[in-house]
């Protein structure tokens, strides 16, 4: 399936999980131009109460789910949420905290792709039509290491073992919350 078989389609069932309002806004705007039907929701609560409201029957075929919710809600949570509902749904997980953790985890979990932020309505409805890895990528060895990098995976790991919870993590990796906070917002992936 490529982009322009998705485009011929007409009333595809969208769900856009993001708490920015202005981005999902946005994002609503670009994809109804495209013949989507866009819901929206910026909480895994309403999430399910969306798909309880809905029933199978009126399920939606994509989502596009923001790693990080507002209230440290987890992207993750929802994705596995929404995988559970309906386990045809293609679902892509955005985020400004990209991972190698996060990322793994969200494809277990049931997300088809997974892409750093900032993504266009052209790279997400790409990553619904791409049902299939690509054997073809180019693998390339990895770079020394910096202990920055380390360090931030790291960080990320314990993110997502604890839900995004950033008291818990700050408390397992031995430092105070605000020098957490201080790390995660210098590193975000704009």
């Amino acid at each position: 399936m490529t982009p322009d078989d998705l485009a011929s389609d007409t009333d595809r069932l969208l769900l856009i999980v993001e708490d920015d309002d202005a981005f999902a806004r946005t994002l609503s705007r670009s994809f109804e131009r495209r013949g989507y039907q866009v819901l929206r929701a910026t909480t895994v609560e309403q999430v399910q109460k969306l798909l309880a409201e809905r029933g199978p029957e009126e399920s939606p075929e994509y989502a596009v789910v923001d790693l990080k919710l507002a209230g440290g809600g987890s992207g993750l949570a929802c994705v596995q949420t929404l995988h559970e509902h309906d386990a045809e749904m293609v679902i892509v997980v955005l985020t400004g905290y990209a991972s190698i953790a996060t990322a793994v985890e969200a494809i277990k979990l049931g997300a088809r792709h997974y892409l750093a932020k900032p993504a266009n309505t052209d790279d997400i409805e790409a990553a619904f039509a791409r049902a299939q890895g690509d054997a073809d990528v180019e693998v390339t060895e990895r770079a020394t290491t910096s202990i920055k990098t380390l360090e931030w995976e790291h960080i990320h790991e314990t993110l997502a073992a604890t839900d995004f919870n950033i008291s818990e993590t700050a408390r397992r990796l031995g430092m105070h919350r605000r020098t957490l906070a201080r790390k995660l917002e210098k590193q975000r992936v704009k």
